[in-house]
């Protein structure tokens, strides 16, 4: 394969973003967003899908968080979908389980065209630290739309607000790896009966 790096500047009156990814990194992530907990979450995403990440975001947050982090995962998700390219060769889905302690989840992928967001996550609070929990429908709804994925994110168990979030970004950062491997048997093909994505 072709190397699969991509990267991206979004500027808009709310957030001025750069996001530069490698999908075969070793796995290194640089952030510097403003949002303490999202860098953590998405140092997991590079730990884990072995992408190396540089994500930079001067936003808004003296109003909240929300305007960078959607934004943030609308960027990720223009990133991602530059450097796979044509999906030529890839396993093209990939799915986790992961463990935090006593919370469990499950993310699936499919880097199938078309964009879709199912996540159920009974969030035990409403805020972890003083990041407000729903804004990560937000970060995975902006990275559905323009990576062109469909996402199933599940929660399975937790009580630990915190173990719940990070075991759903460990998760999805190992089902990107497999959904993003080169995929030997597929060398150069479509990875659907299509005949495109």
């Amino acid at each position: 394969m072709a190397e699969r790096t991509a990267a991206v500047n979004r500027d808009t009156l709310e957030t001025q973003i750069s996001v530069e990814v490698n999908l075969d990194g070793a796995g290194k992530g640089q952030f510097d967003t403003g949002v303490p907990f999202l860098e953590h979450m998405m140092d997991q995403i590079a730990r884990h899908g072995m992408i190396d990440m540089n994500v930079t975001c001067n936003g808004d947050t003296q109003i909240d968080d929300h305007h960078s982090v959607e934004d943030i995962g609308i960027t990720l998700g223009q990133a991602i979908a530059q450097a796979v390219g044509d999906k030529k060769g890839i396993r093209r889905y990939g799915h986790a389980y992961v463990p935090l302690d006593e919370a469990l989840s499950r993310v699936v992928i499919d880097f199938s065209g078309r964009p879709g967001l199912i996540m159920e996550i009974p969030f035990t609070q409403k805020r972890v630290g003083n990041f407000d929990t729903e804004l990560f429908w937000e970060f995975f709804q902006g990275f559905v739309n323009h990576a062109q994925v469909t996402l199933h994110i599940d929660c399975l168990r937790g009580f630990n607000a915190h173990h719940q979030i990070e075991t759903v970004f460990k998760a999805f950062g190992r089902a990107l790896r497999m959904a993003l491997e080169e995929d030997p048997r597929m060398a150069g093909q479509m990875p659907s009966t299509k005949g495109t994505l």
